[in-house]
């Protein structure tokens, strides 16, 4: 195994995790669906690849990204769906699953569903009352949205009399075409920033603070699926459930239709993506699942999505313009990335005048030069990417374009390229391109989560001197804030309690804040919960950050230089002198009973939280991955545990232990005979 296999996973999931947050947490996507699926496609290639690299806490083996609101635990995890981007793909996982159950058997009917480009949220009834609302999150935790959804009108506040005595429903929440073309007519003749598409907003004004904003909104639900569901009839087809949820009162979309078999399925796909632009809300895809209950059971889940279940991908909208110019980003790490500035075109849903072109080597095979025609292509609601010139198009003797020698700033410093590495980076340590992009994501939601450092206060700030380093923020004059046109006294105020508040982050969020190069935010997290404390790290070598599981060396290399250079070591006591807490969570020396065991636990367990328990077995030196292999040393089974667990344990010949047995082998590292 190569270095640069480490390196390229390291980095994958880097960008996986930082388009998650974009997209799930901050609704301000940076690349298409179709880019992000290639990404998660190449992790997922070299973890099959190199299985050492593979990890319980991989992007392809979670969803989404972390919350902003309250946390709500979904006893009922929200998987999301295979996909499939050609008629192709589709036939492909439809042949696996009829080789999985027997040649012989019928998968059909099927149940197809248009894919709504919306929010996914669950709401929760007891006793016939909504008590709360969920977004998906990352699928086994989101949001809790419930002061929010219920201003929705789609939304049911009360049950009618029979309904089951816990009832979990979900669907999608979308804004309508119409509703989003009035709300941007509003704020065009008010002279407001007119807002992207209609996904976004919806996401947006679902996760407004104040709850008269998103009923402003006019919101609308879909439902979909059950999840949990006691004291309610018996079901025995998926299409079953439609019909009960709409006697509830659930809204059900009208473009749900069972159909026979493959072939009729593919017609489906095709005539939705044919009528797409028909409705009066916007789709992304249509969805295909098996309709028997029975089956669905049968054939189970992966870690990531159920089996019995498809989501086919429209092809991205594609439309042509003209390439103004290709610039240059200098990012918070010194990375130097081209985008194209265009010719603002409308496609797929909204206007869009920038498009990112990756790197050097990405320009230099699409081969698009200033002055082009270019194609753009957007795939559902996000920033669109250049295809290609329209070569017929194309001007006499236009040149190609070269990646400037020196980075923009005043310091006019050399952009370098290492061997084997795609992008350029300027490494001058007093970039103030690199400076303001530090500032920005030390004081981002992921990382400190201050408020109030966007990327126009930043920049203010430091062209007027009030900030020249991260460290600066716990420093800044707010005498002279205030004389600043635009802050006034309470914003000035929630400013300065933010940046109080952040002090007690931990020691996690302030090495993801720190911005060390190749440390993303899952091994920020292992550091911090391996060492403790910031000064345990700062006395480590890099042989000793490299023994993390999960670190690796490369980012153990990197962690240890970062620490040794001196501006970075001035930065490090003035944060400590601000009173910025260094301690990480509490680690509990345990004896590792489950060194080299896997150990792997389905269903819910009274004395453990599904969390608390992965927590007990990899404290202990034990591995918890999602899913049964024969690697496992036993499996754990709590109520409603998975059925293709148990049928993997059995034909693997794994053990199979209750919840006594398990806290048993966790004292001893042995099973109970």
């Amino acid at each position: 195994m190569s270095d640069d296999a480490v390196t390229r996973v390291e980095e994958l999931r880097a960008l996986i995790a930082h388009h998650n947050e974009r997209y799930f947490a901050l609704d301000s996507p940076e690349i298409s669906d179709a880019g992000f699926d290639v990404l998660l496609s190449e992790l997922a290639a070299l973890e099959d690849k190199y299985p050492n690299l593979a990890a319980t806490d991989s992007p392809t083996k979670t969803v989404g990204a972390g919350a902003t609101f309250a946390p709500v635990q979904h006893d009922v995890p929200m998987m999301s769906l295979d996909k499939a981007f050609s008629t192709d793909e589709f036939d492909q996982w439809h042949t696996r699953l009829s080789r999985r159950i027997g040649e012989d058997a019928e998968l059909g009917p099927f149940v197809c569903e248009l894919k709504f480009d919306g929010l996914a949220i669950s709401v929760r009834y007891e006793n016939g009352i909504l008590v709360r609302a969920a977004t998906r999150g990352n699928g086994t935790v989101g949001e809790d949205v419930t002061a929010n959804v219920v201003t929705i009108l789609d939304v049911p506040k009360t049950l009618p009399a029979g309904a089951p005595a816990l009832l979990e429903v979900r669907g999608e929440v979308f804004m309508a075409v119409s509703d989003f073309t009035m709300l941007n007519q509003a704020r065009q003749a008010s002279g407001q920033a007119l807002y992207a598409n209609p996904r976004n907003t919806a996401a947006g004004s679902l996760r407004q603070k104040d709850p008269a904003i998103t009923a402003s909104r006019n919101l609308k639900w879909f439902t979909y699926q059950m999840g949990q569901i006691e004291g309610g009839p018996a079901f025995t087809h998926h299409s079953e459930t439609f019909d009960f949820l709409a006697e509830l009162g659930f809204p059900v979309n009208d473009q749900v239709k069972v159909v026979d078999n493959a072939d009729a399925v593919k017609a489906y796909f095709t005539a939705a993506e044919n009528h797409r632009h028909q409705f009066n809300y916007e789709i992304d895809g249509a969805v295909a699942k098996i309709d028997s209950l029975a089956r669905q059971r049968d054939l189970g889940v992966t870690s990531h999505h159920p089996r019995w279940a498809i989501a086919f991908k429209f092809p991205p909208e594609e439309k042509t313009t003209a390439l103004l110019d290709i610039a240059v980003s200098i990012g918070s790490k010194g990375k130097a990335t081209p985008f194209a500035v265009l010719d603002p075109v409308f496609v797929g849903g909204s206007t869009v005048q920038m498009a990112t072109l990756h790197n050097e080597d990405q320009v230099a095979v699409k081969d698009v030069r200033p002055g082009d025609t270019v194609w753009v292509r957007k795939a559902g609601d996000v920033i669109p990417e250049v295809v290609g010139p329209v070569l017929s198009e194309r001007p006499k003797g236009l040149q190609p374009w070269r990646f400037p020698e020196r980075c923009d700033c005043p310091n006019r410093h050399r952009l370098t390229r290492a061997d084997g590495d795609a992008a350029h980076y300027c490494l001058h340590p007093v970039c103030p391109r690199q400076r303001d992009g530090w500032i920005e994501h030390f004081a981002g939601r992921s990382a400190m989560d201050i408020e109030g450092f966007g990327e126009r206060t930043v920049r203010l700030f430091t062209q007027v001197g009030l900030l020249s380093d991260i460290a600066g923020i716990y420093e800044l004059d707010f005498v002279r804030v205030r004389e600043i046109e635009g802050f006034g006294e309470t914003s000035v105020r929630k400013m300065h309690a933010s940046i109080e508040a952040s002090k007690d982050r931990g020691l996690g969020a302030l090495l993801i804040g720190l911005n060390v190069r190749h440390l993303g935010d899952n091994g920020s997290k292992l550091l911090a919960k391996s060492f403790g404390h910031l000064d345990r790290i700062l006395e480590a070598d890099a042989e000793t950050l490299g023994a993390v599981d999960g670190v690796g060396p490369v980012i153990a290399e990197s962690v240890a230089r970062y620490f040794a250079n001196e501006t970075n070591q001035g930065i490090v006591e003035r944060l400590r002198s601000a009173g910025v807490d260094f301690a990480g969570p509490e680690v509990i020396d345990v004896p590792q009973t489950l060194e080299g065991l896997t150990v792997v636990v389905s269903g819910s367990l009274v004395g453990f939280s599904r969390d608390g328990a992965k927590e007990a077995i990899t404290s202990r030196g034990g591995k918890s991955p999602g899913s049964v292999s024969k690697k496992t040393f036993a499996l754990v089974l709590g109520d409603s545990p998975g059925v293709s667990k148990i049928a993997k344990a059995e034909d693997l010949g794994v053990p199979v232990i209750d919840e006594t047995s398990f806290i048993q082998l966790m004292h001893t590292g042995r099973l109970l005979t």
